[in-house]
């Protein structure tokens, strides 16, 4: 049973963002004082990647525990009202994401995905295995 009234319920889910959340905000901030430039929200790019490199075709997820499925298999079952809209829709959020993954792979890029409590709890981690990505792409790449 929801603790939540039906119009609780709703407000709370319509306030949800879909970009320019904190842990969105939190990397780029970080990247960018470090010197990155970057796209976000990159309409181009299929699944349009929160943060987009573009020149070394690097796309960074930032991806949320609820909306991504984070240890699904366990917390499927903490849904107690409206099982049978939320568990589909996580699933083909899930889906949708490995799609998304297999067609930016096919154009080339790397695809890097961080849970938002990852980004939390390890910022300078997270932080310091995309600029190895980069240094990477960066060193592969003729011309630099």
């Amino acid at each position: 049973m929801d603790k939540h009234t039906p119009e609780q319920r709703r407000r709370n889910m319509q306030a949800v963002k879909n970009k320019d959340s904190q842990i969105e905000t939190t990397l780029r901030r970080a990247l960018f004082a470090k010197g990155y430039r970057y796209r976000k929200n990159y309409a181009k790019v299929v699944g349009k990647p929160d943060i987009v490199f573009t020149k070394e075709k690097i796309a960074v997820f930032c991806d949320s525990e609820f909306w991504h499925g984070h240890d699904w298999e366990n917390r499927k079952a903490d849904f107690k009202s409206r099982c049978d809209f939320w568990i589909p829709k996580i699933k083909r959020n899930m889906e949708r994401d490995r799609e998304v993954n297999c067609q930016l792979e096919s154009e080339g890029y790397i695809v890097l995905r961080f849970w938002g409590k990852r980004i939390k709890r390890e910022l300078d981690v997270v932080v310091a295995e995309i600029e190895n990505v980069i240094s990477e792409r960066r060193g592969a790449m003729p011309g630099r």
